[in-house]
């Protein structure tokens, strides 16, 4: 999801460079959408890792 995050990031800066706003914008915004659901995403598991894995692993 991170992977997808950085292109769509560096779509939206070629394009915002080229003068296409639209596709920039929109590009943009799906470039923050798809950031912040993977850090909740990574917020989550690492709690988890800390807290609820390892209890099960002993």
């Amino acid at each position: 999801m991170l992977k997808w995050a950085i292109i769509l990031a560096v779509i939206a800066l070629i394009a915002g460079a080229l003068g296409f706003t639209g596709i920039a914008g929109a590009a943009a915004g799906i470039a923050k959408i798809l950031f912040f659901l993977f850090l909740i995403g990574f917020i989550i598991f690492a709690v988890l890792g800390v807290t609820v894995f390892k209890t099960v692993s002993k």
